[in-house]
């Protein structure tokens, strides 16, 4: 009896002569990240005097803005109360060109009129624009790479786009988050003698108000990225159910002066072009830093891609020069613009005239 067989001699001699696909390239497999066993899930506790309390140092990020600015004057005041002010300190993640001019001093200036003694300026080192001209860079040669892999041109490759976006913010990780860790790690050392990881409650200004993604983030919960053996960080979101009104409120009651680009009709600070800025910041970045626009649409040149999904920096200047021609160069509002136009004009007086009595400051 013959045995079966499943090919002929011609299956075999076609099988031979079919080139054989080449296996796919594998990835390599992301390390998962470790967090150090001693760092807890939960937060000890969510009361605020008993977060401070617990903390050996209460870091407070300021960039200058108005949350950040009440967040400051709320923080302060509870930990004056318990008799902890010397376990503030406030840090300023200096962007450089990006962010408008006077923003660094400004926070030293609201920090020291507080009262806080100690005043840190952290820096990633790395100019924005030039760090979105490396970011491009990177992700085209990942995109050839992965169309050579798949046999297609890698010229028709696209390239993810380089510029941060409300899904990519790499520059919030990039050119805040990462510089402020590396305080993070030398506030650990000072106080490596207590022989156990070091408790860090680092104080964030945002509020659920600012988009539907902040209104999902806990107002206190434990940050195990930034945590490990040495430290252990607790974030805390003081002013997150803090309407608008609230946060002017409380700045109008500190006296503390806040940046004239809100008096100029900003909603945001401290980047002069957020990419999650609204047009009207946009537009009035562009009047008011001409020269930085027209550095941020170079960068839209060299890279081929626009600064925001649907508006071009191109446009933007575009509309800032219609608004020039059709209403004169940008004239500054009168100040406390901002804040009357939230808690009225007659808090608004009495608050500026506090400054002046209280710190000295021009009225």
């Amino acid at each position: 009896m013959q045995t079966a067989t499943l090919f002929d001699l011609s299956d075999i001699q076609t099988l031979q002569k079919t080139p054989v696909a080449a296996a796919p390239a594998k990835r390599k497999a992301k390390r998962k990240a470790t967090v150090h066993a001693s760092v807890p899930f939960e937060p000890r506790t969510t009361v605020p005097d008993e977060l401070i309390i617990d903390a050996d140092w209460v870091v407070i990020s300021s960039s200058g803005g108005k949350d950040s600015q009440a967040m400051l004057s709320y923080v302060v005041r509870r930990a004056k109360a318990l008799g902890m002010l010397h376990k503030i300190v406030v840090v300023h993640a200096d962007l450089g060109r990006a962010e408008w001019a006077g923003t660094r001093e400004l926070a030293e200036l609201q920090a020291r009129l507080s009262g806080v003694r100690r005043f840190e300026v952290v820096t990633s080192g790395v100019d924005f624009l030039d760090r979105v001209e490396i970011r491009h860079g990177k992700l085209k040669a990942k995109a050839e790479k992965e169309a050579v892999e798949r046999g297609e041109d890698p010229a028709q490759a696209k390239v993810a786009p380089a510029w941060p976006s409300s899904a990519a913010r790499w520059c919030t990780s990039g050119e805040k988050r990462a510089p402020i860790r590396t305080l993070y790690t030398r506030l650990a050392a000072e106080l490596a003698h207590l022989g156990r990881p070091v408790r860090i409650l680092a104080c964030i200004g945002q509020r659920a108000a600012e988009s539907d993604q902040r209104a999902k983030l806990a107002a206190v919960e434990i940050d195990r990225g930034a945590s490990n053996g040495r430290r252990h960080v607790t974030t805390w979101r003081p002013i997150h159910a803090w309407s608008d009104w609230m946060v002017w409120q409380e700045i109008a009651r500190s006296r503390l002066p806040y940046h004239p680009a809100y008096d100029w009709g900003n909603r945001r600070l401290s980047c002069v072009f957020c990419v999650l800025g609204c047009n009207n910041d946009l537009v009035n970045g562009a009047r008011r830093v001409p020269e930085l626009a027209a550095a941020y649409a170079e960068t839209e040149a060299k890279i081929g891609s626009d600064f925001k999904k649907g508006l071009s920096m191109r446009e933007i200047i575009r509309r800032a020069q219609v608004l020039e021609q059709t209403q004169g160069p940008a004239a500054r509002p009168p100040a406390g613009t901002a804040m009357a136009a939230h808690i009225g004009r007659a808090k608004t007086t009495k608050y500026r005239r506090r400054q002046t009595v209280v710190y000295g400051l021009a009225a």
